[in-house]
């Protein structure tokens, strides 16, 4: 389980917070928020389109972070810099939950 640090949440932070949802092969739980910096664009390093990732993903409790896409049943994650662009993985997640604002 990964949450966000308390900085992003509504009550007590800058309310960037978005939700959570469970990684289905191994099944950990993960918040994730706005990213509310400049909009991040990767050129994946397996090829394909330039992507836009709008969302930060939380990991280890707050203190690490990645760029990501969260749809309702995937996420467009950046795992890595390498020489021509970014290594972007794709998960499978299940109990996608948006938080109400």
């Amino acid at each position: 389980m990964s949450y966000a640090p308390s900085s992003v949440y509504r009550d007590c932070g800058d309310g960037s917070i978005v939700g959570q949802f469970t990684e289905k092969d191994f099944g950990s739980l993960f918040e994730y928020s706005t990213n509310t910096g400049a909009m991040f664009l990767a050129p994946p390093a397996h090829g394909g389109r330039n992507m836009e990732f709008p969302h930060l993903v939380w990991f280890l409790n707050g203190t690490e972070v990645r760029h990501a896409k969260v749809g309702k049943t995937v996420v467009h994650i950046v795992t890595d810099e390498v020489e021509n662009g970014f290594l972007v993985e794709k998960w499978n997640i299940k109990g996608h939950r948006v938080y109400p604002s």
